[in-house]
């Protein structure tokens, strides 16, 4: 078993915690918080080894679990490479794409692997319909959320729109030509609603809304290619895939025939996927370990998390 620790004891950090201590594959030594009367509080109710320290905690582990302020994912990952431990690292991976490059540079140096916290990968929604996206040509997503004061402290871009990003760069095999974007602050010091459009080289175009004022939630993806819609819910972990395909000579009563302008006749039929619910969060630290066990590539790579940063700092950069 590999030994964990965890670096941050607030909401998420909590959950990372318990699900660390009921894995099979780590064995948890325990954890650091910058606060310490939250440390005690966590201590008390929970029962996990506090270290006094980053350094003490690094030290007894072989992964660190990073679940701190983005602002200093970069200053504890580089300690924890830098002493020779794995990183698994919350989203976004850094601050800065500069931060998240000079990480993937240490990670190379010192043989270790790391990991990038973008949970909904996982989602068993989108993984049941991952293998039926082919060469996707138009994509919406809408991920809005009730105001929640935690997460205010960047924009909602890195916030929550992020999480879209990754995977809308996961599915699309070809560079970003062009963003466009627009941000709107409403609550916060930094915006607060944002949507943006990104086109790729390929000719495929993604538009994403995020909103972190809204009255209700919602995370929705659809994807659109040839003969076929594809849409994902995130948040009710459900999906559904619509295909086309040349319709029979003699359809039956039953069967939905479109005929276009050219009197091309096609079929519709549904191809949903079977979904087996699972745990994201265990399922992404989990897979880690099988990473590093196994000596093969995290599922999401260093090399992802940057890239989502990359582009969610271009977004940014339009407001």
């Amino acid at each position: 078993m590999l030994k964990a620790g965890v670096l941050g004891a607030g909401h998420l950090g909590k959950i990372h915690l318990r699900l660390l201590k009921q894995s099979e594959k780590y064995e948890l030594v325990g954890f650091y918080d910058a606060d310490p009367e939250n440390a005690k509080r966590v201590v008390e109710e929970f029962g996990y080894k506090y270290f006094e320290t980053i350094d003490e905690l690094i030290d007894a582990v072989d992964v660190v679990d990073i679940v701190t302020p983005t602002l200093s994912h970069y200053d504890c990952a580089k300690q924890a490479i830098k002493k020779g431990k794995h990183i698994f690292i919350e989203k976004p991976i850094t601050n800065t794409v500069e931060e998240a490059e000079t990480i993937r540079t240490l990670v190379a140096e010192h043989g270790v692997k790391g990991q990038v916290g973008h949970v909904e990968r996982f989602n068993p929604a989108f993984i049941g319909i991952k293998d039926k996206l082919e060469n996707p040509m138009f994509i919406e997503t809408h991920r809005l959320a009730e105001f929640n004061p935690r997460g205010t402290d960047v924009p909602v871009v890195l916030d929550l729109m992020i999480h879209d990003i990754d995977i809308i760069l996961s599915v699309v095999n070809s560079p970003v030509k062009h963003v466009s974007a627009s941000g709107v602050s409403v609550v916060s010091d930094t915006p607060d609603i944002a949507n943006a459009r990104i086109e790729f080289k390929n000719g495929c175009v993604a538009n994403l809304t995020a909103s972190r004022i809204s009255l209700k939630n919602m995370r929705k993806t659809r994807f659109f290619q040839k003969d076929a819609y594809i849409s994902v819910d995130f948040l009710e972990k459900k999906c559904e895939v619509v295909k086309m395909k040349d319709a029979p000579e003699n359809p039956d009563d039953f069967d939905m025939i479109l005929q276009n302008a050219e009197g091309i006749k096609k079929q519709i039929y549904f191809d949903n996927p079977e979904i087996t619910s699972n745990n994201a969060i265990l399922d992404e630290l989990e897979t880690f370990a099988d990473a590093i066990n196994n000596n093969t590539k995290p599922i999401v790579t260093l090399h992802d998390g940057t890239e989502a940063l990359r582009v969610a700092t271009m977004i940014i950069n339009q407001f």
